[in-house]
């Protein structure tokens, strides 16, 4: 295994870690909501998913705030600097990562009972402190973002999982 290879493992099960420990504590700290039913469960996954796309708005406002005050006004002259290149990786990426995480928590609230609709707000922080590590691991050296990618796509497979499971059951 190269040195790369090893920063990546460490970095992902780390990552994996981080997220069942984080979703764990935050849904014991998030107040239990009033949500008597299905509509008020999907209304409160609906605003706990303004957290994360606040991240992604301040993602595409980097990559487009780059290019305004770059050669790189112009997309097709491949004048991206290395930063904004990355900027828009994690922009990319975000981007299929939130929509996973959106659907997820829709279709899991929908399903839980009140009481435990806090693992939804859990996952939302959760999902959003992962992808601001990945976007600055992702700038300090792309080997490093593997703690955020591995955090969101697990933490986005255990949500898919669990709305599937609860919707078969």
């Amino acid at each position: 295994m190269t040195g790369d290879q090893r920063r990546v493992a460490i970095g992902a099960v780390s990552g994996v870690l981080f997220i069942g420990m984080s979703v764990w504590l935050l849904q014991k700290v998030l107040p239990v909501p009033a949500a008597a039913n299905v509509g008020e469960r999907l209304g409160y996954a609906a605003k706990w998913c303004t957290l994360p796309g606040l991240l992604f708005f301040m993602m595409i406002v980097a990559v487009g705030n780059a290019r305004f005050f770059s050669e790189a006004i112009d997309p097709t002259l491949g004048k991206e600097s290395q930063r904004m290149i990355v900027d828009g990786r994690v922009a990319d990426n975000t981007t299929q990562q939130l929509l996973i995480f959106v659907i997820s928590a829709l279709a899991l609230s929908a399903s839980l009972p009140a009481e435990q609709l806090t693992v939804i707000g859990a996952a939302a922080i959760t999902f959003t402190i992962v992808r601001l590590a990945f976007w600055i691991g992702y700038r300090i050296r792309p080997v490093y973002r593997a703690f955020g990618f591995a955090g969101t796509a697990y933490l986005n497979l255990g949500l898919l999982v669990s709305a599937i499971y609860l919707a078969v059951r």
